[in-house]
């Protein structure tokens, strides 16, 4: 009789534990979940103010015209990007052009002094420091996910209900690690 007690609170204390450990992983997860939320609600806000700034420098870059285009031509791919490795590759691709955009208006006097692209400059830089928390939000909530679904014992219970670790949100190219510097 002890004994058949004895084995009961082990497997009571056993599917406890085993809860405990689920519910910690389903946090995981849905945390690493909320942070790529953070980080496409700053790239959606980046990618609205992109327009306005393209039609702000059209007017005094008209012979620049193939920086615009590819500064258009790669917000629409990062809009049209839909898994996590194309929209990756595609924000790194616009992070580039939009470099591009801001060296070449350097030399466009009037246009550094333009209220409006100053604004939308702000703007930008702005979003692009948010960017830059909500990546490493993202990047850290995905740490402890992956660090829990590898650990023992959690691993048993991650591989019994086929939670998998996740990928960084990383920057191909050392120099986009830079936020865009424009000088006006």
């Amino acid at each position: 009789m002890v004994i058949l007690g004895v084995i009961l609170v082990l497997i009571v204390v056993a599917a406890l534990w085993m809860a405990g450990v689920y519910n910690g992983l389903v946090r995981l997860r849905e945390n690493v979940k909320n942070g790529w939320s953070q980080i496409d609600v700053q790239l959606k806000r980046r990618h609205d103010l992109i327009p306005n700034l393209v039609e702000t420098a059209k007017g005094y870059m008209a012979h620049e015209s193939k920086t615009l285009e590819n500064v258009i031509k790669a917000r629409q791919q990062a809009i049209d990007a839909s898994s996590f490795k194309d929209k990756q590759a595609a924000e790194n691709f616009l992070s580039s052009t939009l470099r591009s955009l801001f060296a070449v208006s350097e030399n466009y006097p009037n246009l550094k002094a333009d209220q409006q692209m100053r604004q939308l400059h702000e703007e930008l830089t702005t979003t692009e420091n948010k960017i830059a928390f909500a990546r490493q939000y993202f990047n850290d909530e995905v740490n402890r996910l992956n660090v829990a679904v590898q650990a023992f014992p959690n691993n048993v219970v991650a591989n019994m209900f086929k939670f998998e670790k996740r990928d960084f949100f990383e920057l191909e190219d050392a120099s986009e690690k830079k936020v865009p510097e424009v000088k006006f």
